[in-house]
């Protein structure tokens, strides 16, 4: 029996659109949703210019819309089907196969970048499961990114060298200058990577294990694993951060760092929330300033952190600050710590269950409550500037935005 028979016949996945048979030493797939999309070429265009790997490569595109979906959109989707089938005929070869799925008149319930990205992994799944290769790895990728060139070897050569992982963050970096859009943009897409980078290095330096950026277009999973967290959701908006979160808690996750994605930093109102809202609410309220968590938030979480082997088979509050203590009653810790306890026989477990407990959902809903009742967002300069200190990098307030990303890109990358 193949590796991936019980996802599909547990899950309602659609029936197979590629009927052409996959290369047995296919390893890498790359999907892209596509919705209203003018430069999908630009972007197939950058992956068929990507060193190839041993192994070989599928591209799978999904242009999709919805059944009430403007016309406009309706034609756009049209033109990028016929450009990229195009493409696909004259660019296809043994090594590298671009595939291309148009599908329409999705229940607009259910319609979304979630669903798309759904119906894509879910056939490059299955084009795994017909070669039973459970080591395969499918990536997420955009229709508006470009990428380094050495993108699908380096991939490659981590998850041969490292066989046990089973999944990544793939290093991004939006374009943060040039003439392909108006200066505006540039400007605020400084503030909103400035705000990504700061949000999970500041959780990296108070130990939270599940510390990675997830990004739509930067990540890669294990077939195998796809398959047995159940794949894909359908959310609108944020099924990245969702579908990792999944993935994330199970161990062996990585970093690549070694290449590098250029997600688009235009804006948009597709979905109600990441960084094409992020761009466009700042532009269109003129807003001068990126508003972040306060670094005091952080400090109270690693108040926490550094002392949550006291709940070791106890209950002791007797270390932590108020903020984190009505924080835990809130949401019922001292019930759940006995459950906790129960299935922990060592403080290894412990701590692993702890931080299932305490996960990144968590994280966050703790930051919301504490901004609501406690303390005020702040500028993410000035967050940015409290949190290098801890890097023994003292900067003051004329240090520009520019200039504090770049750093912690270099502290990303380094992976200080």
């Amino acid at each position: 029996m193949n590796f991936a028979n019980k996802y599909f016949e547990k899950y309602n996945s659609r029936p197979k659109f590629i009927n052409e048979a996959p290369e047995k030493d296919l390893f890498i797939t790359v999907v892209i949703p596509c919705y209203n999309e003018p430069n999908l070429i630009t972007s197939l265009q950058s992956l068929k210019d990507c060193n190839l790997p041993c192994n070989s490569v599928e591209i799978i595109t999904v242009i999709n819309s919805h059944e009430n979906t403007e016309n406009h959109i309706v034609e756009q989707n049209s033109k990028s089907y016929k450009e990229a089938l195009e493409f696909a005929k004259i660019n296809s070869t043994k090594k590298i196969k671009f595939h291309t799925i148009y599908i329409d008149n999705l229940k607009k319930k259910h319609a979304g970048v979630g669903l798309a990205r759904k119906i894509g992994m879910d056939e490059a799944l299955r084009r795994y499961n017909f070669i039973n290769k459970k080591n395969g790895i499918i990536t997420g990728f955009d229709a508006d990114s470009t990428l380094q060139k050495n993108y699908f070897t380096e991939i490659e050569k981590l998850f041969i060298e490292k066989p046990k992982t089973k999944a990544c963050s793939i290093n991004f970096k939006h374009p943060i200058s040039g003439t392909d859009f108006p200066k505006e943009i540039y400007t605020n897409i400084i503030k909103y990577e400035l705000h990504l980078r700061y949000f999970i290095d500041a959780l990296k330096k108070i130990n939270f294990p599940y510390s990675y950026q997830t990004i739509g277009s930067a990540y890669a999973v294990n077939a195998d694993i796809y398959a047995k967290q159940g794949g894909m959701n359908r959310k609108k908006a944020g099924e990245d951060f969702y579908f990792l979160q999944k993935i994330i808690p199970l161990g062996n996750y990585e970093e690549l760092n070694t290449t590098c994605i250029y997600p688009s930093p235009r804006m948009s109102d597709r979905v109600p929330f990441g960084t094409g809202a992020a761009i466009k609410k700042l532009i269109d309220n003129n807003e001068k300033e990126y508003f972040t968590y306060n670094n005091s938030a952080f400090n109270d979480l690693d108040n926490l952190f550094k002392n949550k082997n006291q709940f070791f088979n106890n209950y002791s509050t007797k270390k932590l600050n108020s903020n984190i203590i009505n924080f835990l009653e809130m949401n019922n810790f001292e019930e759940d710590l006995k459950n906790i306890n129960k299935n922990s026989p060592n403080i290894h477990i412990f701590e692993k269950r702890f931080f299932d407990w305490f996960n990144t959902f968590r994280v966050i809903k703790f930051l919301n409550y504490i901004h609501e009742t406690t303390y005020s967002k702040i500028p993410v300069k000035e967050a940015a500037i409290k949190l290098l200190k801890k890097y023994n990098i003292n900067l003051n307030k004329t240090t520009s935005e520019l200039e504090l990303l770049k750093i912690l890109r270099k502290i990303d990358t380094d992976n200080i």
